[in-house]
């Protein structure tokens, strides 16, 4: 019975793996890369490596809808065909017959999970390279302006709490893509004063030593009643300050271009960066990068669920279905996403909630129809 359910979900699967990610491809990258053809002059070779590049992403967005599609087409047919009415006159629980969509739905889910990881993120990060090298070859892979950094200290209280003060704020003007150019850093004392002002026109990570390479510049030493002490200028100077503010830089990815080691990288530097907008974002977009595989389960046992009621469906109706499921799905993603963005659900909750819903929904459809079985 497993084989031959199984051989009914496996061919509508691969039909809408091909079909659900070639759609997405010309909707979402194809038409574009056309557009940059016409208007802006992009090769036609650039194009085509820009659009395969593209073609992971849209084939993880692909699985969980044909799991959907392949569960609701194979399970229709064989309600059709009255043959799901013979095995459960034989004793098999509807239980039991959906237990191959789940166990399809979870090597769709690891297989998503994996793609996620290992081919998207890279694959999305090269497609803009490309694309930023191919439209202005002069502008660097990495450029920024206005880049600021706060470095904080942690001092233990008497009452067995902790506070932070602000240890060394770091600003650069722009960051060409080797160096930082007008630099600032403002540093304090433990006591909270501040103590330093460094000015320096440009200035290059040192690996080797660990440092900053400071070219033509200043330092002004501050005394506790906030007078210039002393001023030391330099047309050299290495300076002991953490590589952070470059890795924010070098490291700012599109979300969807990080995986999920990556990404927890990035909320560390946001974190200390104080940017709390875009942390508390990068937070939900990767406890979605977590919680999105499970939503081919979540088709999986929905539509068995909803196709194996004994009621004649076609094949256009399961697409019909189909669309109706996915639309509302993401919509309610999308909907409660922004809520986690926003700050009112925490990023976990933001993530998982629509997961819980699916969960809910299909496994209540799946026992009210055993209980009226």
């Amino acid at each position: 019975m497993d084989r031959y359910i199984a051989a009914e979900l496996i061919p509508p699967f691969l039909f809408g793996v091909g079909g659900f990610s070639s759609i997405g491809v010309a909707v979402g990258s194809l038409f574009d890369m056309v557009v940059k053809i016409t208007e802006l002059g992009l090769s036609w070779t650039i194009a085509a490596q820009v659009v395969v590049l593209k073609f992971p992403e849209f084939i993880s967005y692909a699985l969980p809808i044909s799991v959907l599609l392949a569960t609701l087409i194979a399970y229709s047919r064989l309600s059709n065909d009255s043959e799901l009415i013979a095995l459960r006159s034989c004793g098999v629980s509807l239980y039991r017959l959906v237990a191959p969509a789940l166990v399809l739905s979870l090597i769709v889910t690891g297989i998503t999970f994996l793609f996620n990881e290992l081919i998207v993120p890279a694959a999305n990060y090269q497609a803009t390279i490309t694309l930023e090298k191919a439209l202005n070859e002069e502008k660097p892979a990495f450029e920024e302006n206005g880049i600021i950094y706060p470095e904080y200290h942690t001092f233990p209280q008497p009452n067995g709490t902790t506070t932070q003060t602000l240890k060394r704020l770091f600003y650069a003007n722009r960051f060409d893509g080797q160096s930082m150019k007008d630099m600032t850093v403002l540093e304090w004392s433990n006591q909270g004063k501040l103590n330093k002002i460094i000015l320096s026109e440009s200035a290059r990570w040192n690996s080797k030593q660990n440092t900053w390479d400071c070219s033509h510049g200043s330092i002004y030493f501050i005394s506790p009643k906030t007078s210039f002490r002393k001023i030391v200028t330099f047309d050299h100077q290495e300076i002991p300050f953490p590589r952070a503010p470059l890795d924010l830089v070098t490291k700012a990815r599109d979300p969807y271009e990080m995986n999920i080691l990556q990404s927890i990288e990035m909320i560390q530097l946001l974190k200390g960066a104080g940017d709390r907008k875009k942390l508390r974002m990068l937070q939900v977009r990767m406890q979605q990068k977590i919680a999105f595989p499970f939503i081919c389960i979540i088709f999986g046992l929905v539509g068995a669920s909803m196709s194996i009621r004994p009621k004649r469906i076609s094949k256009g109706t399961s697409f019909g279905v189909c669309l109706i499921v996915i639309f509302g799905y993401y919509l309610l993603s999308f909907v409660i996403g922004g809520f986690g963005i926003a700050g009112i659900l925490s990023p976990v909750l933001a993530a998982w909630l629509p997961n819980l819903f699916g969960f809910g929904a299909g496994g209540w459809l799946l026992w009210r129809l055993e209980g009226n079985g």
